[in-house]
């Protein structure tokens, strides 16, 4: 029997990011990078395990912005078209490479990758969502879902209906998405304070994680430390992360993804060539952006200029090596800790999806030689989601987790200091007066009951954690206030009709075909 149980936990999300009143929108990219270095590798790896007979059970966290996103038919023809643009720009590269036989070598092996992402894209009847929903039903993995826009509850339980709301749309969403139910709920940013866990238990859900002094610095010092989940008053099963196993993985200075093997994700060719060899990945006004053709590897002390070239096949190996090694550490850790507790231990590892294969190229192969290893090397660890460690440990010990979130700092300090406090003020606001809105109209019809619908959707894709984040780490701040203040001002426009009687029709029109995301939403969630 395996020493212990080990939960890794992918958190898959990006902020929602909708243009159709333009033919191309640069910040789409982030959703399309992410489908063909994260998404449809981590797919075709999983199903290659299936093939291979190999048990595992992983947990993945879809949120319902980016669930949203992954079935918009608009956005999806989008992509098709990126990736197809992405497929003739490395034939190209073979060609233009074709005197030079590493960079040859290099090309053909993004011919052979993007031919891959396209067999993945087409076998799954481009539903990514839908395939991730079957490998649930065949028990590979567990789908937890997240708050309706990733907003940070602890900070919007100034206005508790509105955490409510976010809690309430999330499950609602994932039901009409997937048709069932969730049992995990993600908080966003991990961010938790007393009261979120009674949010979470209304809703039927029955399991979420929390940053490693979440669960220390409880009420009572948990008897496992964060090698076992525990209860809340009201029910809910935490889990904490365990920071070793994470270390090995997210340390910038020790972790894996830092190894001189594997490819380097700044040098990218959309920088290296002119603008006229980028064909039509070349954006329209000249600004340069990553194309994901990469040839160059992280290289000791190289510089960007001073990169070596790439080798797939060593970095293959690599990733094999970590995952061997991972999988060693997780075992003596394992080991150790049974020795002083009366049930298997369990290690909980979450991490970014976005970070294996996008941030970390070789991340997918990292995952499934991890799943490898134990099944051929006979490694006493058991890949286990987390509702199979609940199955198997009914009884935990009951206390109240501290406030905390995993951000720097550990306590929602990223999502609210000098650069972006501002915003918490017009969020309060809002939530208030999307609430008084809701009392005052029940049961609305007709145009009034789209308004309050829209105002709904307008004030959660202001809530979204994503822009104060994006502010503090000043990248991309300008599109990040852009559309905080964008969601903002249309909502409070709307209220301001809908006070009046006099809703916009047009203007309403517009917003649904603009912002479509939760089109089963009722505004009276907010009541």
């Amino acid at each position: 029997m395996a020493h212990g149980q080990l939960c890794m936990v992918l958190h898959a999300h990006l902020p929602y990011v909708r243009h159709p009143e333009f033919p191309h929108f640069m910040e789409e990219r982030w959703l399309f990078e992410a489908l063909t270095e994260c998404y449809l590798p981590l797919l075709e790896q999983l199903e290659q395990l299936e093939t291979e007979g190999i048990a595992f059970g992983l947990t993945l966290v879809m949120s319902p912005t980016l669930v949203h996103m992954l079935r918009d038919e608009l956005l999806m023809n989008r992509f098709d078209s990126h990736l197809g643009a992405l497929e003739r720009l490395a034939e190209s590269e073979e060609r233009r490479n074709s005197s030079e036989p590493r960079l040859r070598g290099l090309a053909r092996f993004y011919v052979e990758r993007f031919a891959s992402n396209r067999s993945v894209w087409d076998g799954c009847g481009r539903d990514v969502v839908g395939a991730m929903a079957d490998l649930e039903m065949r028990g590979r993995l567990e789908i937890m879902t997240c708050a309706a826009t990733h907003g940070l509850l602890p900070l919007i339980m100034v206005g508790p209906e509105a955490a409510r709301a976010q809690v309430r749309v999330g499950a609602a969403s994932h039901r009409h998405q997937l048709g069932r139910c969730a049992r995990g709920m993600w908080l966003p940013e991990c961010g938790f304070a007393p009261g979120v866990d009674g949010l979470l238990a209304d809703e039927g859900i029955r399991f979420t994680v929390l940053e490693t002094h979440g669960l220390l610095n409880a009420s009572v010092t948990p008897r496992f430390g964060v090698h076992a989940p525990v209860y809340t008053p009201t029910g809910v099963a935490v889990f904490g992360r365990d920071p070793a196993s994470s270390r090995q993985v997210w340390s910038a200075r020790t972790g894996y993804p830092g190894d001189f093997e594997y490819r380097d994700f700044y040098r990218d060719i959309g920088f290296d060539l002119a603008p006229e060899q980028l064909g039509e990945l070349a954006h329209p006004d000249g600004i340069r952006l990553f194309t994901g053709i990469k040839y160059h590897r992280i290289t000791h002390d190289g510089g960007i200029e001073g990169k070596e070239l790439y080798d797939p096949r060593a970095a293959a190996e690599r990733a094999s090596w970590h995952a061997r090694d991972f999988v060693h550490s997780r075992s003596v850790q394992m080991e150790k800790l049974s020795a002083v507790m009366d049930r298997r231990p369990v290690v909980v590892a979450p991490y970014d999806a976005e970070l294996f294969g996008h941030w970390w190229f070789e991340g997918p192969r990292f995952l499934a030689e991890i799943a490898r290893h134990i099944h051929r090397d006979g490694i006493p660890v058991e890949l286990a989601t987390l509702a199979m460690v609940l199955r198997e440990q009914p009884i935990n010990q009951c206390v109240q987790p501290s406030a905390s979130t995993w951000g720097a700092g550990g306590y929602h300090e990223v999502w609210i200091d000098g650069r972006n406090s501002w915003l918490v003020r017009h969020l309060t606001r809002a939530s208030r007066m999307m609430v008084d809105l809701t009392r005052r109209h029940p049961g609305a019809r007709g145009l009034e009951r789209r308004a309050l619908c829209q105002s709904a959707r307008e004030l959660l894709l202001a809530q979204s954690s994503d822009w104060p984040f994006i502010m503090k780490t000043e990248q991309s701040t300008e599109f990040a206030m852009r559309h905080a203040r964008t969601h903002l001002c249309r909502f409070f426009r709307l209220a301001k009709e809908i006070e009046s009687g006099r809703p916009d029709a047009t203007w309403v029109a517009d917003l649904e075909w603009r912002d479509n995301v939760f089109p089963t939403i009722d505004y009276e969630v907010y009541a």
